[in-house]
């Protein structure tokens, strides 16, 4: 299955001299779905948490490349997912998905 959307990226921007603010800005990629899967975590939450472990492989541009470590989610059938792990294979890079991203919580 193809892949083509967005990954959000943190940023800290400097807003004020020596005030730094997380910002998140997203790039559009285009790649490949490995693996496809889902699964429920059940908590301490009324309902549970829903989770996905897919792999999707992007062509790394330039700013990917450098930037890898500042991924925090990617969209994707609707939803932003949590980019739970990078594994670098260049060009390529393979995101491993987890839980839905919830946009107070800017890693």
């Amino acid at each position: 299955m193809k892949f083509y959307g967005n990954i959000g990226f943190s940023e800290s921007i400097e807003t004020s001299p020596d005030i730094w603010t997380p910002t998140i800005k997203e790039y559009p990629y285009y790649g490949d779905v490995e693996t496809f899967g889902r699964g429920r975590n059940s908590g301490t939450d009324i309902n549970d948490q829903i989770t996905v472990s897919n792999r999707i492989s992007i062509v790394a541009d330039p700013y990917a490349r450098e930037h890898f470590f500042d991924m925090v989610y990617i969209c994707w059938q609707g939803a932003k997912w949590k980019v739970s792990n990078v594994d670098v294979e260049f060009p390529r890079l393979i995101l491993t998905l987890g839980g839905v991203f919830n946009e107070s919580e800017e890693d």
